[in-house]
């Protein structure tokens, strides 16, 4: 049974020193028990008091990892049921799986079209984290030959799929090192794979058809046998099926504290698709609903790029935006004579009108101002991005170097302050630019070339 936050509170040294990060040790205890802090914040907790407590302060999830070095991916470890509550932590990695059955230019070609697919977006290489290697022949020779074949084209970390323990054993022997995840275990062959797992140091997976019963049970044997890194396959794969299956494991993870279930989930949402929209469709449902590795059976760049971008959205701290450092940013090879355009840090914002002052050709100068991350709207309506922020921040980029006029044009949706701004900033001329990045480069192949600095009309 979990602890209280008082009886946790009994076993803490009741110093108030603040050092975990709370302002006394009976905060730190409550957060201990709703699964919002770590023991180990406390540098003056006793070692009795720790084996006492270390049920209590485990993560609820816990964090498993696969494969290694900077490829590596981290699971688990959540503490909340909704990403508003605080944040998610750990996004679910995304696979692809390859059969041995495939032929072997098909393998090498899939194996180097997933390892070199990257896209960029709001500053940040996003990416597909693996690749799964089914041994759907049954053969060991084949599956580690397919194995071998992945392993030449990529070093992202590996799931290996066989309910064959032998053929399984295989392929550990020689890939072991890189710690890729055993798929699966199972009611027949548990022992066998739990075995492998220990003496290989590999996270694994438990996998029952049954309920939620009976995959607890089956994990408790696992553990039982001396593996700890588990991952779970309810063996559900539909819509309806599996956000119920999966919600009722985060709840039992999180709000009744149910050990058994405290493991991240895998999933195979192409196992019930009819085609690869409808896998990418089940696909962003469980990255949403708490899947910590997902294993698509289709790759294609139109439907990989939005999963990841929903992937990326859901886990970012919604209390911290992700933003850019306030900076004046040259687009292109600006002059003395080109555009200043000013605009927030919150990094979808820049990026955004970045791309459209590039898209259109002109160089420019950005100036990013510091508004807590917000846009431009919202920074405004906060009072983040007013005529006095925007006058200091124009003030403050040592433009006299750099800049043979003194125009600035500041967003379409704060044309209401360019008033303000005038009087802020009285020797610069305020120009209104559009209100949407889209219109950017219109904006600067007309108005500005019309009304722009001098130099650059003439």
């Amino acid at each position: 049974m979990p602890l209280s936050g008082l009886e946790i509170y009994k076993h803490l040294p009741k110093t108030n020193c603040k050092e975990c990060g709370f302002p006394t040790c009976l905060a730190f205890a409550m957060k201990l028990a709703a699964k919002g802090a770590e023991l180990s914040a406390c540098p003056y907790v006793s070692e009795e008091a720790k084996q006492l407590l270390d049920a209590a302060s485990a993560p609820p999830i816990r964090l498993i990892t696969i494969g290694k070095g900077d490829n590596r991916i981290e699971i688990g470890n959540e503490t909340v049921l909704f990403r508003h509550e605080k944040t998610f932590y750990h996004e679910p990695g995304l696979m692809l799986r390859i059969k041995d059955t495939q032929p072997s230019e098909q393998v090498t070609m899939t194996a180097q079209q997933v390892n070199e697919y990257a896209v960029e977006r709001v500053g940040t290489t996003l990416h597909l984290n693996g690749l799964a290697i089914e041994n759907a022949s049954g053969d060991a020779s084949a599956f580690v030959s397919c194995i071998e074949t992945v392993k030449a084209k990529t070093n992202l970390p590996l799931v290996l799929m066989s309910t064959v323990s032998q053929a399984m054993e295989v392929a550990l022997q020689k890939v072991a090192v890189d710690r890729p995840l055993i798929y699966a275990a199972t009611k027949d062959n548990w022992e066998d794979m739990a075995r492998l797992a220990q003496k290989f140091q590999c996270p694994l997976v438990v996998h029952d058809e049954g309920d939620l019963s009976t995959l607890a049970s089956l994990a408790e044997q696992v553990i039982k046998a001396g593996v700890s890194d588990i991952i779970l396959d309810p063996e559900t794969r539909g819509l309806k099926g599996t956000l119920i299956q999966h919600t009722f494991i985060r709840r039992l993870a999180l709000r009744k504290n149910f050990r058994l279930v405290g493991f991240p989930i895998i999933s195979f949402p192409g196992e019930v698709a009819n085609s690869p929209l409808e896998e990418a469709v089940l696909a962003a449902q469980d990255i949403a609903k708490y899947a910590g590795i997902i294993v698509l059976d289709h790759f294609d760049p139109s439907l990989a790029y939005p999963l990841l971008t929903l992937r990326q959205n859901i886990y970012t701290d919604p209390q911290k935006p992700i933003q850019v450092k306030p900076d004046l940013y040259q687009i292109g090879e600006p002059a003395e004579n080109s555009p200043l355009l000013i605009t927030t840090n919150f990094s979808l914002t820049y990026f955004t009108v970045a791309g459209e002052v590039e898209a259109s050709g002109i160089p420019a100068f950005l100036l990013v101002a510091d508004a807590e991350g917000m846009s431009v709207l919202t920074a405004w309506a906060a009072g983040k991005f007013d005529a006095e922020k925007i006058a200091k921040t124009v003030k403050g980029a040592n433009l006299e170097s750099k800049l043979a006029h003194h125009k600035l044009v500041i967003p379409g949706y704060i044309a209401g302050i360019s008033g303000e701004i005038e009087e802020e900033l009285p020797n610069w001329q305020i120009l209104v630019g559009p209100r949407e990045a889209v219109d950017i480069p219109v904006y600067l192949k007309t108005v500005w070339q019309a009304v722009g600095a001098p130099a650059a009309a003439s």
